[in-house]
């Protein structure tokens, strides 16, 4: 974990899982852990289309996952970060979120997002949102495949 280590000022626990799926369950455990699986399979889906697409989110899952200001859950002043942290496997909902990171990774989780690489929770309206279309809504996500 040592990559994730560098990337996470206070390190994740280990879970015994590598460090793309610690990283990836603990982002979908900050952003949709009150979501359905299917929500939570939406958020996976995000991450892994932008890895897919590279460049400026990056080519891994961490880099993805931890670049600043992409995922609220890992903001240092977002109050959901201390969560995502101290959250270990004892806890049935990130159980769960391992699940569908491991799935994900290894390329087994169909994509609800029609290719979606930005999301953001209804009832909020991002700047970068404004004049789109979403491409699809997953419980309480709104979900764009339009965005570069």
């Amino acid at each position: 974990m040592s990559s994730v280590l560098r990337l996470v000022p206070q390190a994740p626990k280990a879970t015994g899982d590598t460090p793309a799926i610690d990283v990836l369950a603990r982002t979908i455990y900050g952003e949709a852990r009150g979501e359905s699986v299917r929500g939570m399979e939406a958020v996976a889906a995000v991450v892994m289309n932008r890895v897919a697409r590279g460049g400026w989110w990056g080519r891994t899952v961490e880099t993805v996952c931890l670049k600043p200001w992409q995922f609220s859950c890992w903001n240092a002043a977002d109050p959901n970060r201390r969560r995502v942290l101290e959250v270990t496997d004892a806890d049935p909902v990130f159980r769960t979120c391992l699940r569908i990171a491991r799935r994900a990774v290894a390329g087994a989780v169909d994509d609800p997002t029609k290719g979606a690489t930005h999301y953001h929770a209804v009832g909020v309206l991002p700047e970068w949102a404004k004049g789109r279309q979403p491409c699809a809504r997953i419980g309480d996500h709104l979900f764009y495949n339009d965005v570069e």
